[in-house]
């Protein structure tokens, strides 16, 4: 099966089309029950395909298309085109046995987002990582994997990374709690190399860099790590995402996305200015 190049985005495309399934569905006063009847499947599954959180059959998609009334030829089959290429895989198929499926769909995200914008507490952002640093983050997390697991982690952040350097890079905006830089992940020499990179993609055209110091006291976002991914496609609403140990809340409601944008806007009006935090790190690394 035919892999997805980075950056080409079927987890956007489930998107579009549910909710293009669910506009029209709506538009015709048909509930998520009946709909869930006709392709044999419950309303939480009908809710799922709305939200693009799972495949689409193409049978399914032709079958709610009839019963929501689309009889136009060109309509359908652009429709049915979208729910094909929905389905191919990422390129990250490939890593799905130690890839977590609720972290999948942050990936598919990612690879589409045209913006993001990251705020990290406790370690420097995937994107920005050395190779050993976050083969360090890795082993801390997962002290019995066995080291070829490891680094097929590994190999998949990296890969992740080349979005940054690609023709239709989208930009990045990160800013790092001072704790993230201070806390020596993987000893001197890792966090030397992780710091002196930050310092080389900083110098980026599409990546923004600041850091939160301790001395500005308590600040906005005290209640942890989250990003924010924004889309080129005007119908893709913002997406946050917040991780846990097990898990992921992916919030799209426009107050949830509002609270968190609030937070963020802040956090960057008072964190150290990029050509200020070029200095602070400097002076980290002075102190290695």
């Amino acid at each position: 099966m035919a892999l997805e190049p980075p950056g080409s985005g079927s987890t956007v495309r489930r998107i579009l089309l549910g909710s293009q399934l669910r506009r029209l569905r709506e538009e015709r006063g048909v509930s998520r029950q009946d709909a869930g009847y006709v392709i044999r499947a419950s309303e939480s599954k009908i809710s799922r395909l709305e939200l693009g959180r799972v495949s689409f059959k193409e049978r399914d998609v032709a079958d709610l298309l009839t019963l929501y009334g689309v009889a136009d030829e060109q309509e359908r089959e652009a429709l049915l085109q979208l729910a094909r290429e929905a389905n191919t895989p990422g390129w990250w198929h490939r890593y799905s046995e130690v890839l977590p499926s609720w972290f999948q769909t942050y990936v598919g995200l990612e690879e589409a987002a045209g913006l993001i914008r990251t705020y990290e507490l406790q370690f420097v952002p995937g994107l920005l990582q050395t190779e050993d640093y976050a083969r360090a983050v890795y082993r801390l997390g997962n002290a019995d994997a066995p080291e070829a697991e490891i680094e097929q982690r590994v190999e998949l952040r990296m890969h992740r990374q080349q979005r940054l350097k690609g023709p239709d890079a989208p930009r990045l905006w990160a800013v790092l709690d001072e704790a993230a830089l201070r806390r020596p992940i993987g000893g001197p020499e890792v966090m030397r190399g992780q710091l002196e990179h930050l310092i080389t993609v900083s110098k980026m055209s599409n990546v923004t860099l600041q850091v939160m110091p301790f001395q500005f006291g308590g600040h906005a976002a005290e209640g942890g790590a989250f990003s924010i991914l924004r889309f080129p496609e005007p119908d893709l609403p913002d997406v946050v995402y917040v991780e846990n140990l097990t898990g992921a809340l992916y919030l799209d409601k426009r107050d949830d996305v509002d609270t968190y944008m609030q937070a963020m806007e802040r956090l960057c009006v008072d964190s150290a200015t990029p050509d200020g935090t070029l200095e602070i790190i400097g002076g980290f690394l002075r102190e290695i």
